[in-house]
């Protein structure tokens, strides 16, 4: 097969393991956040040794062999690298244009409902609770972190929590405890969507806008990895494979991590699958794009090898280490972010 069609195979590959991830909804309910913690430090460790060994290593390598930049054969491979991560940063800044007047990530922020509220405080009398205890759902890679946009995170007219430096606090209040297995947060018919013409169902179109803008880069890195085969010695068909089994592995748990918080949100559970699958679904587009590419424009192949990597090392960094580390389950991430590098590692070198 060509490296376009073999392009399309690895992309349904990783869009696969996307709705299997997503499909775990099924089976897990709404409070295992430890679950999805460890699931998302092992797609961390995952997506950061993909990075090197799959494609910048062969960058660099390209870069070298090509002799244009000489001593400075590192420079194509670093442009990439930066152009991946700044493509990232400015979709986020992109997500309010399209339509939303708030921060500039898109998240699904669902406040509870106040009168469950009320009863629960009639019912255990104690310290007054405010609605800063709201549910707040970060979906997946493409939300956004409580510290960064409070306003959120709270509810309206309540300023937003302030430290020393009059920066917000970092931790959303309440970190640690699962999503809530009671009443939705929101009004929900017996279907499971919420009603119609209700803001909730713009927020949810964010949310996926945003995890598609997200998984462009996943499905480039794997075109562009099969376009590039026979371009260099570290540049083989092995390698283009282990980097679709790879970013597939850290596709898995994103899956859930999308699935998984609507299913608490009161969704429906076969709603909240779809909407998990979802996210995966540009990715076999983008890894054409990403081989015809490569394939018309062979001095390309450094930078957009770099632009791959930077993309994903910059989701690693800005959103899933972040977001596996909130909810009181920080050393669990952590190990299982070494696991997941170990593993990838092991497969991109042993098998390549």
């Amino acid at each position: 097969y060509g490296p376009v069609v073999q392009a399309v195979l690895g992309t349904f590959l990783t869009w696969g393991l996307t709705a299997a991830g997503s499909a775990l909804v099924f089976v897990f309910s709404s409070g295992q956040r430890r679950i999805l913690d460890g699931s998302l430090g092992f797609a961390a460790g995952v997506m950061l040794a993909a990075s090197y060994w799959s494609l910048l290593a062969p960058a660099i390598e390209m870069a070298e062999e090509s002799g244009t930049f000489g001593a400075f054969s590192f420079f194509p491979v670093a442009a990439g690298f930066a152009l991946g991560a700044a493509f990232v940063y400015g979709a986020d800044l992109l997500i309010p244009v399209l339509g939303f007047s708030g921060p500039s990530h898109a998240a699904l922020a669902l406040s509870c409902d106040q009168r469950s509220t009320k009863e629960k405080q009639e019912q255990d009398p104690g310290p007054p609770r405010d609605l800063g205890t709201e549910l707040s759902i970060r979906i997946g890679r493409a939300g956004l972190h409580p510290g960064k946009h409070p306003a959120i995170y709270q509810p309206l007219g309540t300023p937003p929590h302030k430290g020393e430096n009059g920066e917000p606090y970092q931790r959303r209040k309440g970190a640690g405890t699962p999503l809530p297995d009671g009443p939705p947060a929101f009004p929900v018919p017996r279907d499971g969507s919420p009603p119609a013409g209700s803001s909730s169902w713009r927020r949810i179109t964010l949310m996926i806008l945003a995890i598609t803008i997200h998984n462009i880069p996943e499905g480039l890195a794997v075109g562009v990895g099969f376009g590039a085969i026979g371009k260099s010695a570290s540049a083989t068909f092995q390698s283009a494979r282990n980097l679709a089994i790879g970013i597939g592995i850290q596709n898995f748990p994103e899956g859930l991590a999308v699935s998984l918080p609507l299913r608490g949100a009161g969704f429906s559970t076969w709603k909240a699958f779809w909407y998990g699958q979802l996210s995966g679904m540009v990715e076999p587009l983008a890894g054409v794009f990403g081989a015809f590419a490569v394939v018309l424009a062979e001095p390309l192949l450094p930078y957009a090898l770099g632009f791959a990597a930077g993309a994903m090392v910059y989701v690693v960094m800005d959103d899933i280490i972040p977001e596996a580390q909130t909810s009181g389950n920080g050393k669990l991430a952590s190990w299982t972010s070494i696991l997941g590098f170990v593993v990838m590692m092991s497969l991109d070198v042993g098998l390549g």
